[in-house]
């Protein structure tokens, strides 16, 4: 089993380099979208989410949403807190902060930020997604918005470093057989672009 992190632990991991693309696609479907598969118009939008840490049974956990059949996309997939910038922003943490408040309730002045890992660019949504690492001191009474949050999953930190908890499978998707990455945690798969997010922070905490 791997070791109880400590926010100092993710601290100082955060102050390394990014292991980045690599990383990320460590649990990339293979092939991966492209964008010329999809008719998007405009450019990629900008947007953000949040890791969130926060301590509990004396370890760090951080909230997984299961989205609702309501939202606009990824539609009953499991993801971290976050959304489309909007023009209110000042900065994509404030993205990442705001979308976390309206989703689960969170109070932005409650959340320190950490750090930042990789952009990810998602083909299917057409976003740009950034991710932001923030702590908060004590567990958050999480109240999930029924409209875009199905379930909230609090994750276990170590989790995402349990080998066992990875698995590959083949799948049927957009009509076409691709091999897809995952995690697995309770009854619950993790993938696409928030299992690759997650596998870049599994990677910087590894070397850290």
């Amino acid at each position: 089993m791997p070791q109880v992190l400590t926010i100092e632990d993710v601290i100082r991991a955060l102050r390394g380099p990014l292991p980045g693309v690599p990383a990320q696609e460590r649990m990339a479907t293979i092939p991966r979208p492209t964008m010329a598969e999809f008719e998007h118009e405009g450019p990629p939008r900008p947007g953000a989410v949040l890791v969130l840490l926060y301590p509990r049974d004396g370890e760090l956990y951080l909230p997984l949403t299961r989205r609702t059949d309501r939202v606009a996309t990824h539609k009953g997939q499991i993801s971290l807190p976050g959304g489309a910038q909007e023009p209110e922003d000042a900065s994509l943490w404030e993205t990442a902060l705001r979308e976390a408040n309206e989703e689960i309730a969170v109070d932005p002045a409650a959340v320190r930020y950490i750090g930042a890992l990789s952009p990810l660019l998602i083909p299917a949504s057409n976003f740009n997604v950034y991710p932001f690492v923030g702590y908060i001191d004590e567990a958050p009474a999480f109240r999930p918005d029924p409209t875009e949050v199905a379930e909230l999953i609090p994750l276990p930190l170590r989790g995402i470093l349990e080998p066992s908890v990875k698995a590959h499978e083949t799948w049927t998707l957009r009509g076409r057989q691709v091999e897809v990455s995952f995690y697995r945690y309770q009854q619950h798969v993790v993938w696409g672009a928030t299992a690759m997010i997650l596998s870049e922070f599994e990677a910087l905490l590894e070397g850290g």
